[in-house]
């Protein structure tokens, strides 16, 4: 019931939108991992992750579609839920579903069920300039937003598959453009999926918002992996950018601990994990 007052105890407070503002400016990693359920947001809690993302990735790794598009507003609602029991540290962020942010009010409706419902602290919607509005009309009544950039797996049937995006220059240059005009209109961070490693690096310097990447190359602002992935559970072929921690590990706490420690060390990801 008071949560709150407990945590102010805590030797290092929760993370927040100013904790990564912070961490940013003063050039420290950020450490951020996927959860879908309390048991697991224990662990990635414990291993000091400093942003749990309760992805729609949980349609593949833990639904078993072929893609996300099937996961719907509900489901993420209660696997935020159950994630949010699990954490005291880290800062939670949840995913808009496939067509759950059609139009502003819809947008602003299914944000409110996330953070209301699901306890989550900011919600991620995928999309570039299209988004500009909604992320507008989010921030306008103080909805923390995630703006996903690259790789976007929701329009995985648009674009034809998985793969690297911003490999041209031109595509580059509206990508850069629209995470500029994404952050100005109150996106509070940038997620950079499967771009270039070049491309990580220019979007993370014109920008003044964290940028966390996956498969985005070594020098963006903090990295973020599904945990299914890095624990060696996903069956069959892994992206580039998955590395196992598991394998030299016999606890998967420990795994997770190794993640976190090579994401500050900077010692992950490596040229193997990186797109050029």
């Amino acid at each position: 019931m008071y949560t709150q007052l407990e945590q102010r105890g805590m030797a290092e407070p929760p993370v927040n939108v100013s904790t990564l503002r912070k961490m940013k400016e003063e050039g420290e990693p950020i450490a951020c991992l996927t959860a879908y359920d309390a048991s697991f947001a224990v662990l990635v809690d414990s291993a000091d992750t400093d942003i749990v993302l309760v992805g729609d990735s949980l349609g593949m790794v833990i639904q078993g579609h072929d893609t996300t598009v099937p996961v719907t507003v509900d489901d993420i609602v209660y696997h935020t839920r159950a994630v949010a029991r699990g954490l005291r540290r880290a800062f939670l962020v949840a995913d808009m579903p496939f067509m759950s942010y059609t139009n502003p009010g819809q947008a602003l409706e299914n944000a409110v069920r996330l953070m209301q419902e699901g306890g989550a602290m900011m919600i991620k919607l995928e999309g570039g300039e299209g988004q500009v509005d909604i992320v507008e009309h989010l921030a306008r009544h103080d909805i923390p937003v995630c703006a996903h950039l690259g790789l976007r797996p929701q329009s995985v049937h648009k674009i034809g598959g998985f793969k690297v995006q911003g490999r041209d220059a031109g595509k580059a240059r509206e990508m850069i453009a629209s995470a500029k005009r994404l952050q100005n209109s109150g996106a509070d961070i940038v997620l950079l999926e499967c771009v270039p490693s070049e491309l990580g690096r220019a979007v993370t310097k014109a920008l003044d918002v964290p940028v966390i990447g996956i498969g985005a190359g070594p020098d963006v602002d903090g990295q973020i992996l599904v945990l299914y992935d890095i624990l060696d559970i996903t069956q069959g072929r892994t992206p580039r950018f998955v590395r196992n921690f598991q394998q030299d590990h016999a606890a998967p706490l420990a795994a997770l601990q190794a993640y976190v420690k090579a994401v500050k060390d900077r010692s992950y990801p490596a040229p193997e994990h990186c797109f050029s």
